[in-house]
């Protein structure tokens, strides 16, 4: 069987990025030869040292210029894995990676989501619109932010006394416990 290579992606933290690289740490047919990120201070340039995995920082303009896509071709990438990323992904790398590209988004899409909703303002929209579940969305990157096809939701209660802090405490925990799962059985 051939090794898969996944690129992941995030502008921040990299908690999830950690998180799917240790999971997949003992199965050898999974590679994660590099991690991009739009931010060259994101912390996620920390969390790719301790892995030891290459880490590398291209602008929104790198991106729309071809520059992460002839990264990503010289490294052999099959997958792409969105863990965090902020950026909308350009044509270009739509085009080279069709139902190649997924993202995890902190919410159970269609509601909140879209540019602008991400961390901490969709948990404070969640909690000011009173729901009573939220969860994450596993999708299909395509031209819109978060407009892709939908491969998984999980839920979770939203309490009254939640507060947005609690909400994005129960998201990650869904996050941490289902994205590397989905990535391997998407990819496999």
């Amino acid at each position: 069987m051939r090794m898969k290579k996944i690129a992941l992606l995030a502008s921040g933290s990299g908690s999830n990025v950690e998180n799917i690289v240790r999971y997949f740490a003992e199965k050898k047919e999974w590679e994660f030869p590099l991690i991009v990120s739009n931010k060259a201070d994101a912390y996620v340039h920390e969390r790719a040292k301790r892995l030891k995995i290459p880490s590398f920082t291209i602008s929104k303009a790198g991106f729309e210029q071809g520059e992460a896509l002839q990264l990503l071709q010289q490294s052999d990438i099959d997958f792409i894995v969105l863990a965090g990323f902020l950026l909308k992904i350009p044509a270009n790398l739509l085009q080279a990676y069709p139902d190649k590209i997924i993202n995890i988004h902190p919410a159970l899409l269609p509601k909140y989501g879209g540019k602008g909703m991400y961390g901490m303002r969709v948990h404070e929209a969640v909690v000011a619109h009173r729901e009573t579940e939220t969860g994450i969305t596993i999708h299909y990157v395509n031209e819109n932010y978060d407009e892709g096809r939908i491969i998984f939701q999980a839920r979770c209660e939203v309490l009254p006394a939640d507060t947005p802090e609690k909400v994005a405490d129960k998201v990650h925990a869904l996050e941490y416990r289902h994205f590397p799962k989905v990535i391997e059985q998407l990819f496999y």
